[in-house]
């Protein structure tokens, strides 16, 4: 069908749930609520496919779905011929080294001619080959950081999001290798018709993106003070300015980066600005 993009998305877990909230954001409608492997949105041209995390890079460089959403991580580990498209900025993760909490770590050289168990063993692997160390590397699934508890490894390489696991294991992280999020990946192939749907979804997502990095003010300021607040606040281009029927007083409103938020709201108070609102963007558009 060149009329409607296959849409291949994890099945279940967090990066599921982010993947169809940020779908949702973007106007799509859709249904999964009956557990289906497939659903169609009726309001724009995707047909989903709701796969396990590791088929996903295969499905879509094999050209039965057409773009996929997906950890980096499983796309280096699969290593399957794909166009990454774009960072979607959520599901952030690092998969490291770990070694018994007991043992004392020098650095890499630590690793030579050691058992190290994995998940990810394509990625282990290349790391391993690039700082020219010796292992040898046991694939297994699911439960790697009991591997050393149990004799099978000297050393675990899998993903670390909080480390509270490798603690309640008695591991600790000692050499962070691969960083992770998910990403949004494509065929290599695809047709002009699907190019321009995903073009348009692209246009939304990053429409979507762009809102999130920023936040919508409004204040109340007397005017003696406005000098003062707009070096303070530029905003995207700059505030706009409106007089209130109290004279001398004005009303500012701005949209300012969301990591600047609390110190311009500091300094804005300080300057004169009074009745400060605070609103996020659900969508921004340059």
């Amino acid at each position: 069908m060149s009329n409607i993009l296959r849409l291949a998305v994890q099945k279940k877990g967090r990066l599921s749930e982010s993947s169809l909230s940020l779908l949702k954001e973007c106007g799509l409608k859709f249904s999964n609520n009956d557990r289906k492997l497939k659903a169609v949105s009726s309001n724009f041209p995707v047909e989903f496919l709701f796969l396990r995390d590791d088929d996903i890079p295969d499905y879509v460089a094999s050209g039965v779905a057409d773009i996929g959403i997906v950890g980096e991580n499983e796309v280096s580990e699969k290593n399957k011929e794909v166009k990454r498209v774009k960072g979607l900025g959520f599901s952030k993760c690092r998969i490291s080294l770990a070694i018994p909490k007991e043992i004392e770590y020098e650095g890499l050289s630590f690793f030579q001619n050691k058992k190290v168990a994995t998940s990810y063993p394509v990625i282990l692997q290349k790391f391993f080959d690039e700082n020219n160390i010796n292992t040898e590397i046991h694939t297994i699934s699911g439960s790697v950081e009991i591997a050393p508890g149990i004799g099978l490894a000297d050393a675990i390489f899998d993903i670390v999001s909080s480390g509270s696991t490798l603690i309640s294991n008695g591991l600790k992280e000692v050499e962070k290798v691969f960083y992770s999020e998910a990403v949004l990946i494509a065929n290599q192939g695809l047709s002009a018709e699907k190019q321009a749907i995903l073009d348009k979804l692209l246009f939304r997502i990053e429409a979507v993106q762009q809102a999130k990095k920023f936040r919508y003010i409004m204040l109340n300021a007397p005017v003696s003070a406005l000098p003062k607040i707009e070096q303070i606040l530029p905003g995207v281009k700059s505030p706009t300015v409106t007089p209130l029927s109290t004279e001398g007083w004005v009303s500012l409103q701005a949209v300012i980066a969301d990591d600047d938020f609390w110190d311009m709201i500091e300094e804005i108070k300080n300057a004169g600005g009074e009745d400060i609102i605070s609103l996020p963007i659900d969508k921004m558009i340059k």
